[in-house]
């Protein structure tokens, strides 16, 4: 009953379970050295870090090991499956989760000052996330995601006196994964970590995509030396282009994908 899927174009299959659940799975997207990489990357992101969970932004200015991730040959189809040609990377955050920590608290993405699912029901794809996993979470208790599969659809709210338990639902997912798998899940999919009683820090990494019009949320501009070192399509999809006078209503440049 886990929605797996695999590398590369969103296929029919893979979409109708994107649909029933509000998010898929793929395994194996890193090599070990790519995972290696990535997470001494994030460990550096992080040398200063003391809080028990700490989402950093724009690490991928400072870290090639995790810009590279923004158009991940097996991952960015899927998002264009979903969004089609135009969307750009809202946010990307490097998060670290201690420890022995305990973060729980069960919530849909969204914006804190209009809720999204103030916009329309069911809950419209506003924010897309594909998080890397760089390192194990193959066992409970590791700093897992939790998910509500097919939450996104449901009308009603988590209620409230289950936001800050671990176990709320008997078709709660505690997703069990090795390092180097990636989950790409719904804005509106209710989710939460799991607490991490390993005594190694748990590290994801958290890119959100969006349509083109959506506020940035980590960063009001790409760093210019960063950007300079990206290729044609990561600077399209960081939205590294003029707009219009009027917020995109001429629409706004064709993005350079291979295909």
């Amino acid at each position: 009953m886990i929605p797996l899927a695999q590398p590369g174009a969103m296929t029919e299959d893979e979409r109708f379970m994107f649909e029933c659940y509000g998010y898929i799975i793929i395994e194996d997207v890193l090599t070990a050295a790519e995972i290696d990489a990535a997470l001494a990357a994030a460990k550096r992101i992080h040398a200063d870090t003391t809080d028990t969970f700490s989402p950093l932004g724009a690490a991928y200015e400072r870290e090639p090991a995790l810009a590279w991730l923004i158009d991940h040959p097996a991952v960015l189809p899927k998002v264009r499956g979903l969004y089609g040609d135009k969307f750009v990377m809202q946010s990307a955050w490097c998060a670290r989760l201690a420890a022995r920590g305990e973060v729980v608290g069960w919530h849909q993405d969204g914006s804190g000052a209009y809720g999204f699912e103030k916009v329309a029901h069911p809950v419209p794809l506003l924010q897309l996330r594909a998080s890397f996993s760089l390192t194990d979470q193959s066992r409970e208790f590791m700093g897992n995601m939790m998910l509500l599969p097919g939450s996104h659809r449901s009308p009603y709210p988590l209620p409230q006196d289950k936001r800050k338990a671990v176990q709320v639902s008997p078709i709660q997912h505690n997703v069990l994964c090795k390092a180097g798998t990636a989950l790409i899940f719904h804005n509106g999919v209710w989710h939460s970590p799991m607490p991490n009683d390993e005594d190694f820090d748990r590290y994801n990494m958290h890119f959100i995509y969006s349509p083109p019009w959506m506020r940035r949320a980590d960063r009001f501009a790409t760093d210019a030396a960063a950007l300079a070192e990206m290729p044609p399509l990561r600077r399209a999809l960081m939205g590294d282009y003029e707009r219009p006078d009027a917020p995109y209503a001429g629409g706004i440049p064709e993005f350079p994908f291979e295909d």
